[in-house]
């Protein structure tokens, strides 16, 4: 495939004190070819876990900022994950978190990453996303609305962009602070850079904020791979620039075991990639963890499914059908564990730890 994005030199323009336009050139490293991918994968053995967020937070400003975050429940949450052999987490990230206090900010990611390495944990971070609530404040947050899916997770940037014509140059700025502080640590085992760019009918809206991203990524080069994963399939500009900027190739798929087998035998695996399932198991849609796991530990793909504890984001309920009267749904859409660490369903947890575990 052709590469977008990845010569060796990219070219910013801009201006000097005296109004005149200016070249800076800045290095940018190729994607990785996937020779080098494979060579980096082979290093690593097969890894499951879940998108991540404490119990206690409804959102990812919840999460980072100083004032809740709770590393006593990310422990205790992550030592869940652990006890079933998970050593994967993704993490969102959140701009304003850091707009607000950077260095704090990354001192916080240091102190998760101390948290979940402890537990012999690795970690996704990712950075923008474009899914449920377009706008946002520092400060407290909401509280959940009662049996809605998500009601508090916020969109990075959303419409930011399109209110702040400066947003750009800021959003470069943390994307840099970040990366450059953790380029090098193996605690984290890959950047997602964007997730679900097009969701919330942006479709092509959100390509710029990609390339730039991708751009930003590799001007820093960090060690680890950079990815933003296909989700949708009829988004095909978003997805043919994912595909051919991402150093491993990450998906989402929340389908049931023969169409997510028809996307990895139709496109997926002809990448010739190491690939990262970074969202999957949605029970009521025949994504479950009997079905899904033992076919991703087969072709060795990183196996991370949505929701670890129930919790604020009630991510229990289903996207589309709400329980107003925040009634128990009659199956649990997403996660694995009630707060007291109690498995929702014992007989998957027995599934994943034989899996991770051969237990």
């Amino acid at each position: 495939m052709a590469l977008f994005a990845c010569n060796s030199n990219h070219t910013n323009t801009t201006t000097d004190t005296t109004g005149t336009d200016t070249a800076k050139t800045t290095a940018v490293r190729d994607v990785w070819p996937a020779e080098k991918a494979n060579e980096w994968y082979a290093k690593l053995p097969w890894m499951a876990g879940s998108d991540f967020i404490p119990s206690t937070a409804i959102n990812q400003l919840e999460m980072w900022q100083a004032a809740s975050f709770d590393t006593a429940t990310i422990n205790r949450e992550l030592g869940y994950a652990a006890g079933i052999g998970m050593s994967v987490m993704r993490v969102y990230l959140h701009h304003l978190a850091w707009e607000t206090d950077p260095e704090g900010f990354k001192d916080r990611m240091d102190k998760y990453l101390s948290i979940a390495n402890s537990h012999h944990i690795k970690t996704v971070f990712v950075f923008f996303d474009d899914c449920w609530n377009d706008t946002y404040k520092a400060g407290e947050q909401p509280a959940p609305k009662t049996g809605i899916h998500n009601s508090g997770w916020v969109q990075d940037p959303g419409k930011l962009t399109d209110m702040n014509p400066g947003a750009v140059e800021m959003l470069e700025k943390y994307v840099k602070d970040v990366l450059t502080r953790f380029k090098d640590d193996d605690r984290i085992v890959l950047w997602d850079l964007y997730n679900e760019p097009g969701n919330s009918n942006y479709g092509n809206k959100s390509l710029p904020l990609l390339k730039n991203v991708f751009t930003w990524g590799r001007e820093v080069n960090p060690s680890q791979p950079l990815s933003a994963g296909v989700w949708r399939l009829d988004l095909t500009d978003l997805n043919k620039f994912q595909l051919e900027n991402s150093d491993v190739i990450s998906y989402h798929n929340y389908h049931d075991v023969k169409e997510h087998q028809r996307w990895l035998d139709s496109f997926l695996l002809k990448t010739g990639k190491p690939l990262f399932c970074t969202e999957y198991m949605a029970r009521t849609r025949n994504s479950t963890f009997s079905t899904i796991l033992p076919m991703l530990k087969e072709h060795k793909i990183v196996a991370i499914n949505w929701g670890l504890v129930d919790g604020k984001t009630n991510t229990k309920y289903a996207w589309d059908t709400p329980m107003k009267d925040g009634r128990e749904p009659a199956t649990w859409f997403h996660d694995i564990f009630h707060k007291d660490g109690t498995p929702y369903k014992p007989e998957e947890t027995a599934l994943i730890k034989q899996l991770t575990q051969g237990k």
